[in-house]
């Protein structure tokens, strides 16, 4: 999630309107850069299948920085942009990796119901976001603060036990990242073309996040 506060710090400001030609080119650009993503996502959490958690750590803190150099690129150079996003696909893969070979182990039946929840979840809001006509930005600006509250919460269970801490964690983080998805694919409507990377990093992460927290609570773990 610390990725995703990243991501969303370079889209804070209001929505305008696009004429429609143009929504529908950013629509099939970002989301043919979100397939893609996912797609080194996939590769990447398989060759780093025998990682162990150190090791995905450090591949996550690379992620992290190729997606802060997405914020810095996108006004100077779409190639670099692109090719950094790339990057942190494949990185993000390889730092999640340890985590689904986890869950493959322990409760495979867990990452199926996951990944079909996390479909159906995101189909849901995206449409909402995207036929929504009315300025979200105010919730752009609430999810942003919930998400920040919500990673405290993560950071001081990590030292007090609260009962069912992780299943109140994970369901809030569902209801923030709700916020989120609706305002990423509305904001599919009104960015210009040249944001696409930015905006597929953003959807992909609502994506991962949302799975991951399903994952979280069909398998009942706090890991």
């Amino acid at each position: 999630m610390v990725s995703y506060v990243l991501s969303e710090s370079a889209f804070y400001g209001g929505v305008s309107a696009a004429a429609p030609g143009r929504t529908r080119t950013l629509f099939g650009q970002t989301m043919g850069y979100v397939a893609a993503t996912a797609g080194l996502f996939a590769l990447g959490a398989y060759l780093g299948r025998g990682l162990s958690y150190g090791l995905g750590f450090a591949w996550f803190v690379a992620a992290i920085a190729c997606l802060t150099g997405m914020n810095f690129a996108v006004r100077r150079s779409s190639q670099l942009t692109v090719g950094l996003l790339a990057a942190f696909g494949l990185l993000i893969g390889l730092a999640t990796a340890p985590t689904l070979l986890y869950y493959a182990d322990a409760n495979p039946q867990a990452l199926w119901n996951a990944g079909g929840a996390t479909a159906l979840f995101i189909a849901g809001f995206g449409a909402v976001g995207y036929a929504t006509q009315r300025d979200l930005s105010a919730i752009a600006r609430l999810s942003f603060l919930a998400l920040i509250a919500l990673i405290v919460f993560g950071v001081v269970m990590i030292f007090v036990n609260i009962p069912s801490g992780w299943l109140i964690y994970s369901v809030i983080g569902l209801v923030i990242f709700a916020g989120f998805t609706v305002v990423d694919f509305q904001r599919l409507r009104s960015k210009d073309i040249g944001s696409a990377p930015l905006l597929a990093a953003s959807i992909f992460l609502d994506v991962l996040n949302v799975f991951l927290f399903f994952l979280r609570i069909f398998s009942g773990s706090s890991r």
